[in-house]
């Protein structure tokens, strides 16, 4: 699945090249069906309406390439003019003609064009392209009229010095050798496609985490960490490059390329799939390491909008020198530049504060020479601002200044600003400036959370007007903050996943004559890069990374061994470990119920002491352990994220003052309101919290018992969950041990 990073100019596949020759008929083929339609001439053909002629004149099936162009052709007078004169010219063409001609394609292809990326733009013959600017501002699709003028989205004066200046800069612009052009140009192969559909993932390789320690980075295929300082000079756009390092200088000592934004960036441009769960966060005190990631996505996905705009741009500067443009398109697969939509990528985040740390970030990357050129930043910091307001759960029970300092500052950090969780904003890059809130579909990037994207597809079930077509050519969807929206609802990024890279239902003005095949063949999710950020991993984050993230580049992932937190625990408390059976994740859930209720149950029922607190990671357990305490006439009370302020407010009171004898208490309201429990002489965990600081902190409630006990319920599928809290070391004796009982003290 991996793919090196250098790629040998000229090097060529008599399979590429066999279907590069087969694509050029099928486009050939739409040019007549386009034509046969508008009535501008019928054109004769002996094959079968499912059949599409090779070159050798071997008849194949029909591929989605062909039907969904046929789909969306339109009439045109110029592609009528042109096939008149094509005609004409294949009419009196001899047989000699049309080998000699077969003959030169074929060597083009092995002389001067690399074959995965095509015929690609060489930067030298760029200079003069300025004098074209006007022209440029009507260029079809991905470049719009409304940039016409001061946002004209043709080169700079930076793109167009950096061109008359090639050959004296240390940065290599040569497209073939970059890994945007060496990513999008290849072609998956059916076989390629059928076994990336089956195969699992390989990790055949593994490297030492930078800076971190007791880490390690794994991954598919070839070791792609080898000269991370040279794919950085080579692989970021010049300006780029030049800006974010004088940028690095500024804030920074030492050196940029050994730094850790230069090792993720080199990461990130090998453009496989990556999985990072052991980010320190910004609010848990790893601010910088937060800082330096988030610096290297944003600068791999400027880099990624910069050359696909620029790519497009100059395919369009070299269309202006013919005449026939469409015979042209026809006849070279370099002009192939497109997707469906102009978006490529996608940030999903939970809360509009984060948001609001990755957009200004974004804005103070981009090498743009007027700052304050950005359109709607007021509006901007209006709604995604911190503003003056207070975290949520503190406005609710009207808690004083003083006690909302009372909570852990990893609390306040977090929930300090604007902790709206439904936002989607459009990001577009043109050439003096940067607009925000522009159109999704003359976007670059959007910007959404998980809720905002859930929204815009559930009302596009309904309102066919309202589609969310903008997704079907995302290339690069980065998640950050996985941790936190865990915390939220996942299944909502199972959803957005599900809606990205489909074929649209509508052309939205697409030249489809220019339209990337891997896309038209439905191939488009195997091109698209995941990076999912996280402070920890859980079962369903892993299943995205290995099931759902199909790169053809292949995957990368970071493997720790923990330490554990039990040293944090200040108290002295005998902690007594309880392992039960389950025979697969499915039975899971049923086999922990039932060994509480066999096993734990009986001994806390006739509990005359009562401050028994049950912390339960879900909410799918928190129902279920309601309705069984229910059913038994239990003494007890609850304080969920559902419950109704006045209900919790209640509840901490009666099990306070022993009128109930059980709380049941879920993570995710401990997550969204880190209450202090009081009142609490023994802890359950049901299940252990995904989150590993909350095991020392519930615990640490225990300081008003005077017999410190803690029981917790845990099977071989909490691995994740208990290797974070007791260490990796522990974790695996723990689960391949023959006993069932282990204590900690």
């Amino acid at each position: 699945m991996g793919k090196s990073l250098g790629h040998r100019k000229g090097w060529k596949r008599p399979k590429e090249a066999q279907q590069s020759e087969v694509r050029k008929e099928s486009r050939r083929k739409i040019l007549d069906d386009r034509l046969e339609d508008a009535g501008n001439s019928s054109p004769s053909s002996s094959e079968t309406p499912n059949t599409v002629a090779s070159v050798d004149g071997v008849l194949r099936e029909s591929s989605t390439f062909d039907s969904l162009l046929k789909a969306l052709r339109p009439g045109s007078k110029k592609l009528a003019a042109v096939y008149r004169m094509r005609e004409k010219e294949e009419k009196g063409r001899s047989d000699t003609e049309e080998d000699e001609n077969d003959e030169f394609e074929s060597s083009s292809l092995s002389e001067g064009e690399d074959v995965d990326g095509g015929s690609e733009y060489n930067l030298a013959d760029a200079e003069g392209d300025d004098l074209r600017e006007n022209q440029l501002a009507h260029m079809p699709l991905q470049v719009e009229e409304d940039d016409i003028g001061d946002e004209d989205e043709s080169m700079d004066g930076d793109d167009v010095q950096g061109m008359q200046n090639n050959s004296q800069n240390n940065v290599n612009e040569t497209e073939s050798s970059s890994s945007f052009h060496r990513h999008i140009g290849h072609v998956l192969t059916k076989e390629e496609v059928d076994k990336l559909t089956k195969q699992k993932a390989k990790f055949d390789w593994k490297i030492p985490a930078v800076g971190m320690l007791n880490a390690e980075w794994v991954g598919t295929g070839e070791c792609i960490l080898e000269g991370t300082s040279r794919d950085l000079v080579c692989d970021l756009k010049e300006k780029l490059y030049n800006h974010w390092l004088n940028i690095y200088r500024d804030s920074r000592s030492g050196d940029f390329h050994s730094s850790r934004q230069s090792f993720f960036f080199s990461l990130c441009n090998s453009y496989r799939d990556i999985m990072h769960c052991n980010k320190r966060p910004f609010y848990l005190k790893g601010s910088e390491e937060d800082s330096c990631i988030m610096d290297a996505y944003i600068m791999h996905a400027l880099n990624h909008v910069y050359r696909t705009r620029d790519h497009v741009i100059k395919n369009d500067a070299k269309l202006e020198k013919h005449e026939h443009k469409e015979k042209e398109i026809l006849n070279c697969d370099a002009y192939l530049d497109q997707g469906f939509t102009r978006p490529k990528v996608l940030f999903l985040l939970p809360l509009a504060s984060i948001a609001s740390r990755v957009v200004k970030r974004l804005i103070q990357l981009t090498p743009l020479s007027n700052k304050d050129n950005v359109g709607h930043i007021d509006r901007f910091t209006e709604e995604f601002g911190n503003g003056d307001s207070e975290p949520e759960d503190d406005r609710k029970d009207g808690s004083s200044e003083s006690q909302t300092r009372a909570k852990p500052a990893d609390f306040q950090v977090l929930f300090g600003g604007n902790n709206n969780d439904h936002f989607m904003l459009g990001i577009k890059f043109t050439k003096r400036s940067i607009k925000l809130y522009s159109d999704f579909y003359s976007s670059d990037i959007i910007v959404a959370s998980p809720l905002g994207l859930v929204t815009k597809i559930g009302k596009s079930e309904f309102e066919k007007e309202k589609d969310i077509d903008y997704l079907s050519s995302i290339e690069m969807l980065i998640i950050d903050h996985a941790d936190v929206i865990a915390m939220q609802n996942w299944s909502h990024v199972n959803t957005v996943l599900e809606q990205l890279n489909r074929i649209p239902s509508k052309q939205h003005g697409t030249d489809v004559m220019r339209i990337r095949p891997w896309y038209l063949d439905g191939n488009a999710r195997f091109y698209r890069q995941t990076i999912l950020l996280s402070s920890y991993l859980n079962p369903d984050m892993n299943a995205l990374f290995h099931r759902q993230s199909v790169n053809y580049e292949g995957k990368v992932k970071l493997v720790i061994e923990y330490k554990g937190v039990l040293p944090k625990i200040l108290l002295q408390v005998g902690q007594v470990y309880e392992r039960f059976d389950a025979s697969s994740i499915i039975s899971a859930d049923d086999a922990r119920l039932d060994y509480f209720c066999k096993k734990v149950f009986p001994k806390i029922k006739d509990s005359v002491e009562g401050g028994i607190l049950l912390f339960i990671s879900s909410y799918f357990e928190f129902v279920r352990i309601r309705n069984f305490l229910k059913s038994q006439n239990a003494s007890f009370c609850l304080l969920g994220e559902y419950t109704k302020q006045s209900d919790i407010s209640r509840a901490r009171i009666w099990f306070f003052e022993g009128k109930r004898k059980i709380l049941l208490y879920t993570e995710r309201s401990h997550f969204y309101h880190r209450y202090k429990i009081r009142g609490i002489k023994n802890l359950i965990f049901y299940s252990l919290p995904e989150r590993k600081e909350f095991y020392p902190e519930i615990i640490n409630m225990l300081d008003g018992s005077d017999n410190r006990m803690c029981n917790v319920l845990f099977s071989c599928f909490d691995h994740f969950r208990l290797e974070r809290i007791v260490g990796t070391s522990a974790a695996k004796r723990m689960l391949s041990s023959n006993k069932d009982m282990f204590v900690f003290c």
